[in-house]
């Protein structure tokens, strides 16, 4: 083992030396990292969910500066076209289309996807990022927990509807998850919060649990189509969705917290990277991969990813996109 992967692994294990901005800033100087070219994404199209305010914007002016056109949706026009003029003064050109979507309501989506299949003719990178940690249960239009139907089925729908498009670029997904997924298991007696006591942040921690689960379906399911799924997880970053849900949190590790850019390194270095397809179905951070599991108890079998895939179609209301 080299030095550069011996330092990596060491910060690997102390949790709070690999996700705060030390451990970006240690590990892009041992690996010599280089930022993607500005040319790097011409002529391709990439769409980012939740892209009016940290880690979601963050992306999307690193796709746009690397020359791709960059698909914003989320649920204000008002806050998209801020987003979307912010990135035209940024790059001087206008290719960042608008698509108003509550990712929570089914039928929302399913007319994004239908607006998109309209007007599009590929999509190379799709970032599943949009997410929430509202503090009391609420349930979405469809009477999913409002959690679970924004970070789980939501995203389903949307890649399941996108997937022409995919296959037609040989396209990449890339989930956004977080390092609150390895503390929490998944319960399959209650995935909707109806009998436990509802906790906003375990909520957010088993949707992400979940939908890690769901990218390595993807994944083995889709094997050999040309379209490939990662997971990422961003590190502690600076964002108004973690100083909201987490202030205590936030308080304490502010000092360390890294900034959105840094957070979004890896989305950036999976959008562009020529050796990234062969890594279809890992979950990276900071460009290398990483264990899905750090706590047996939490550890999803193959059994219960495929389980768990069948209750999202179920929860989805469509057809199966990839029976096994």
């Amino acid at each position: 083992m080299d030095l550069a992967t011996t330092v990596d692994w060491v910060l690997e294990l102390s949790v709070v030396g690999s996700f705060s901005a030390p451990g970006h800033a240690v590990r892009r100087r041992l690996f010599g990292w280089d930022g993607p070219g500005p040319e790097a994404l011409r002529g391709r199209t990439a769409l980012v969910t939740g892209p009016t305010s940290g880690l979601g914007r963050a992306t999307a002016e690193a796709l746009a500066a690397s020359g791709a056109r960059v698909l914003l949706v989320g649920r204000s026009q008002e806050r998209l076209e801020d987003v979307r003029d912010a990135l035209v003064a940024l790059c001087g050109e206008d290719r960042f289309p608008v698509v108003v979507a509550d990712m929570s309501s089914l039928g929302s989506v399913q007319a994004a996807v239908a607006a998109i299949l309209d007007r599009e003719t590929r999509l190379d990178v799709l970032v599943d990022n949009a997410g929430l940690m509202p503090p009391a249960r609420h349930v979405s239009p469809d009477g999913i927990e409002q959690t679970l139907a924004t970070m789980v089925v939501g995203p389903f729908v949307l890649i399941t509807g996108l997937l022409p498009l995919l296959r037609s670029a040989a396209g990449r997904v890339i989930a956004v998850t977080s390092g609150g997924m390895y503390a929490q298991a998944v319960s399959f007696d209650d995935l909707q919060w109806t009998s436990n006591p509802y906790s906003g942040s375990r909520a957010y921690a088993m949707a992400k649990r979940i939908q890690v689960g769901l990218v390595r379906e993807w994944a083995r399911r889709l094997a050999g189509t040309g379209v490939t799924f990662y997971a990422m997880h961003p590190g502690w970053a600076d964002t108004p969705g973690l100083s909201g849900s987490l202030p205590g949190f936030y308080r304490l590790m502010r000092p360390v917290l890294r900034t959105p850019a840094q957070g979004v390194d890896t989305i950036a270095w999976l959008a562009t990277d020529p050796g990234v397809p062969a890594l279809s179905g890992r979950l990276f951070l900071d460009r290398r991969p990483r264990p899905f599991d750090r706590i047996r108890s939490t550890r999803l079998s193959a059994a219960e990813r495929r389980r768990l895939w069948e209750i999202v179609v179920a929860l989805a209301g469509i057809p199966d996109p990839a029976p096994d």
